[in-house]
Order: C-alpha cells, then structure tokens, then sequence
C-alpha cells in the first residue's frame, strides 16, 4: 500500500517552528502518514520541536528542497554539497529517510553541465547512505531550469552516480510540459521511479485539471510502483514561491478541502488500478 503525503505548501506559506508544526497536526488529523517538510532553510529548522510534534499526530516525515542561487549545483558543488549535507542532518534529527526535490539545481539558473551534478550527487547520496536517507531528483519543466527536464535524462544522471540511494521524484505537473505523455515515461523508469508528487496543471484540487490520471494510475501500475505519493496543491504561497513558480492565481479551495478531497481521490484511483 501506498504511503500518501501532505505537501508543506498545503498549509502554510512558509515553515518556521510554529507555522511547522500547526502543519504536521493538520497532516495528521487528515490521515495522511507524512508531511513533506520544506527544507529550504535548514538552518532554522528546529529538529526537537518538530520531532515531537510528528509523534504526537502519529506521523512521518520526508524533505524537500531547491539549492539556492549560491549553492547551484553546476557552478558551486562544494557549496551545495555542504547545504545540502546540512538539511540531511536536520532530516535525520526527526526520522526522515527521502529527501527530494530540486537538490541539484537552484531555479532560474540555466547555466553547467550534468557531470559536475554527477559527481557531487554521488559523493551527497554517501553522505545520505549513512542516515539511512535516500535522495530524490525532481524533474522540472524548461521555465525552471534546462537540466532535467524529463525522466529519461534524470535517469541516465542517477545510473551514471552509480549510487543506489538516488531515485526520480516525479511530479505530475511538470510532466505536463515536457513528457510524450503520462503511461510510457513512467513505465521506462521503472527502476528508478521513487516519489510522486500529484499535481494538476493549476495546483489546485486534483481530478479538476488537465493531468490525465487514468494514464498516470495505469504507468505507475505497470511500473509496480509502491511508492510515496503526495498530495502537492498550492494554496499557501508567500511571493517569493509565487513568483519561484510562477504561480499568479492560487487555488481559492481551502486548505483542509484540496486536503481531504485529494487524499480521497488518490486512495479511489489507487484501488481502481490495483495499487493497494
């Protein structure tokens, strides 16, 4: 059975201690079995607060990130490696074991090559071997950076790390721009295919888009994917994110009914295509 997940955006615009955990509570009351926090200030994340509160809602947690601009990866590895090296040790601290996102990359750069990414993530993914974490690759979509931008090329990058620790994290809405469609994709990574974020073209309530989830459900079931997957919907966003993403008109749904209604339809589908 699948493990669902509640997205930081969901709930709040921003994590800090307190906004964190009224998150993890809300995750929790939901029914969801983990929050995915936002590592992107690892060093303001208050590890004993939040380890605390994940086990009063009797959840887990998983991280995600993006580099910022003076850490991406291509043109400063020594000092990606050291900030993403730091958010493993804050993930450690409350249990965690995947940490995903765009952890090579910062969003915006269109500059480097993939080899210097190659070998820094190798070197990362030792570094996460040793908590027990397993790291993510997120593909994103050509307005956000050139480096992955389909699943075939964050494939080769993760086979070529030689490491076993590395694993595709897919979201939905980025395939839309760039992927020959849902089913084939998904399928021909099989064997690296480890997150799913569930996301429809305009980051609200999922099954009202234009994601074809029919498609998506029948790859991921023909690539016997058991993984986590995450309920990522946008109705909390600061302007930073916003205009991160480019996202200029937020789902007006609430938080606790993208929530609800999502973890319903991901459960419905789930058990339509056998997943369960």
């Amino acid at each position: 059975m699948p493990k669902y997940g509640a997205h930081t955006f969901l709930w709040i615009d921003e994590w800090t201690t307190e906004k964190g955990n009224q998150a993890i509570a809300a995750t929790g009351e939901v029914g969801f079995d983990f929050i995915e926090i936002s590592l992107l200030k690892p060093e303001e994340f208050d590890a004993a607060s939040h380890k605390k509160a994940l086990a009063n809602a009797g959840i887990e947690a998983k991280g995600s990130l993006v580099l910022p601009e003076w850490a991406h990866m291509p043109e400063e590895p020594e000092k990606a490696k050291r900030f993403l090296i730091s958010a493993l040790e804050k993930l450690e601290a409350v249990g965690g074991t995947y940490l995903g996102g765009c952890i090579a990359f910062a969003l915006g750069k269109f500059t480097g090559d993939r080899q210097v990414v190659i070998d820094t993530l190798g070197e990362v993914a030792l570094e996460a071997k040793k908590r027990g974490i397993t790291l993510g690759i997120e593909v994103v979509n050509r307005y956000e950076s050139n480096l992955y931008n389909t699943m075939a090329d964050t494939r080769e990058t993760i086979l070529a790390t030689g490491a076993d620790n590395i694993v595709i994290h897919v979201d939905t809405y980025h395939m839309l721009y760039e992927e020959e469609g849902f089913y084939k994709p998904l399928v021909e990574s099989a064997d690296v295919l480890g997150y799913m974020h569930m996301s429809e073209n305009h980051r609200g309530l999922l099954g009202t888009g234009t994601v074809n989830w029919d498609e998506v459900f029948r790859g991921l079931a023909d690539a016997n994917y058991k993984g986590p997957m995450v309920v990522k919907s946008f109705p909390a966003v600061n302007p930073d994110l916003a205009a991160a993403i480019k996202l200029w008109r937020p789902p007006t749904q609430s938080s606790e009914f993208l929530a609800r209604e999502g973890l319903k339809f991901l459960r419905e589908y789930v058990e339509k295509y056998g997943l369960g």
